[in-house]
């Protein structure tokens, strides 16, 4: 942590000393591109009685805050049906069994993703298929999606990443077309909306993590699952729960995927400000736009019909690594979503290395995540502006 003068411009790591006249400094406290922390001390008189409301009770696990936060969460996508699990990796596996997609299958999906995407589809025990991605989006790029279509593929499933959604359209009539499953990615987009509906309503089930630092975050795991189909509604409750219908009794193969009481507590209290939340994210994002209009980088753009919530804010550029130290000197910390796309990773190089994404790849060094969350302050924004917009100078001025 980086001591600052009381007096001296924000962002301003080169600030005169301590004199007699300003003896004063004070600790500067970094500014980081998410704080979970700072959603809890928001709210934290209503979240701490929701709490011991839990610790009051008798039931600590599936009880009453689940069910009621099931209903909530349904009822704000707009879906029929919410089922909680564990974590958002969880709904994606789940989602993907109770669709009966398993050995054998293939599930189209993008290599610029988080790992989860891809190890949810091999836990199912099918086979992920990377497709390139829209630039603009960064997501699936629906004309690449196609030629990807095999008698094995099974499903697509599109990421809605950054909390942008993906174009939706042209992979509803492939799926209609060629008679396969969508399933939606929706860990970082929590109420973004495409042509009029949110994502996760759009395909046949929508996935969603509650991790600590999404729109809506737990103080711990947690995910939640979409849909407004009632059959299968009802076989991702047993799924969740070693097929359970009746306690002890399984009525088929399944898993432990629970969604905790205190977690489901907490969540009802922040879904209440999930939208006003968004709205905060999405003037950030416009300050920050207006500010780097001028600078040689690309800022996120939002499509046609669309309406992003901003998990991230992601800036492409070529100096990205000389850009991320500078702003990491004056305690303003970065993030890279995501460094490697997953077909290069370790653990699926071998067996997925040699697929050519040229749009995945070539942002691998070039993204950078800014400061993005409700919480920033006037002052922090301006200090990510300052750190951006001096960085930019000083390479100008080289």
């Amino acid at each position: 942590m980086t001591l600052v003068n009381l007096d001296a411009k924000i962002g301003d790591v080169s600030a005169p000393r301590p004199t007699k006249e300003r003896p004063y400094l004070v600790p500067r406290e970094p500014v980081y591109f998410a704080r979970p922390s700072a959603s809890y001390r928001a709210r934290h008189v209503e979240i701490d009685a929701a709490i011991q409301r839990v610790l009051d009770g008798h039931v600590y696990i599936m009880g009453d805050e689940v069910k009621a936060f099931e209903e909530e969460f349904a009822a704000f996508t707009g879906a029929a049906y919410a089922i909680g699990v564990a974590n958002g990796t969880d709904a994606l596996h789940l989602s993907l069994r109770a669709l009966g997609i398993g050995a054998g299958d293939e599930v189209i999906t993008t290599a610029h993703t988080a790992v989860a995407t891809a190890a949810a589809i091999e836990m199912a025990g099918a086979t992920p298929v990377f497709v390139d991605i829209d630039l603009a989006t960064f997501g699936l790029d629906p004309s690449k999606v196609e030629a990807a279509i095999t008698p094995k593929t099974r499903a697509i499933l599109p990421v809605h990443l950054y909390g942008h959604p993906v174009d939706m359209g042209p992979l509803l009539e492939l799926a209609t077309k060629y008679n396969l499953e969508i399933v939606e990615d929706c860990a970082q987009a929590h109420g973004a909306m495409w042509s009029g509906r949110q994502v996760g309503t759009i395909g046949r089930v929508g996935c969603f993590s509650l991790y600590p630092t999404k729109n809506l975050g737990a103080l711990g795991d947690g995910g939640i699952i979409v849909t407004s189909d009632a059959k299968l509604a009802e076989k991702l409750r047993l799924l969740r729960q070693y097929g359970w219908r009746d306690r002890q009794l399984s009525e088929i193969p399944g898993f432990n995927s629970r969604l905790d009481e205190v977690q489901a507590a907490v969540l009802r209290v922040k879904l209440r400000y999930l939208a006003q939340d968004n709205a905060k994210r999405r003037k950030i994002a416009q300050r920050y736009n207006n500010a780097f209009v001028d600078l040689p980088m690309i800022t996120p753009s939002v499509q046609p019909g669309c309406e992003a919530v901003y998990h991230l804010y992601v800036i492409r550029t070529r100096n990205r690594d000389q850009l991320k130290a500078w702003l990491a000197q004056q305690d303003i910390i970065a993030g890279i979503h995501y460094p490697l796309p997953v077909h290069h990773h370790p653990a699926y190089s071998e067996r997925f290395g040699a697929t050519k994404l040229p749009a995945a790849e070539s942002l691998s060094d070039q993204i950078l995540s800014l400061p993005m969350y409700p919480e920033l302050t006037n002052q922090q924004i301006e200090r990510v502006i300052d750190g951006v917009r001096r960085f930019h100078q000083a390479a100008a001025a080289d």
